[in-house]
């Protein structure tokens, strides 16, 4: 099993010293991830973090939201924004609605399978974003 599932944070959201999501396990028992109560609330945390890269940081594209989620430092980043834009049948230059619930579902799965290497729980997915 995946360590993102093993965690319940199917996105694989880097543990904080500033925020606390809800739902999140403290302490982790992973030195470097977070995890959480549910599959549920991993979705939840990864669906507001990527809401939060359009508010807060101006991310427009596929491409721009996975440079920051993925950066080439540490990623195949190119092959990352392929992979998520081949599962969600979009280009990178396309431009998701954070407020739309099918579009968000689709792409916290589609970077979930990247992290996990398995397909999304779709009931899962949606019931992250239930808890928003």
């Amino acid at each position: 099993m995946s360590r993102g599932l093993r965690n319940n944070n199917p996105l694989n959201i880097r543990l904080s010293a500033t925020t606390r999501w809800q739902g999140e396990v403290r302490p982790s028992l992973d030195p470097s991830f977070c995890q959480f109560e549910s599959m549920a609330y991993g979705y939840r945390a990864g669906l507001k973090l990527l809401q939060n890269y359009r508010r807060v940081n101006g991310c427009r594209t596929i491409s721009d939201f996975i440079n920051r989620w993925a950066p080439p430092v540490e990623n195949n980043t190119s092959g990352y924004i392929s992979r998520v834009c081949r599962e969600m049948q979009v280009p990178a230059s396309h431009v998701p609605d954070v407020r739309d619930k099918g579009t968000m579902c689709a792409f916290a799965a589609a970077i979930s399978q990247v992290e996990n290497g398995v397909p999304a729980v779709m009931a899962d997915v949606q019931a992250g974003w239930n808890l928003l």
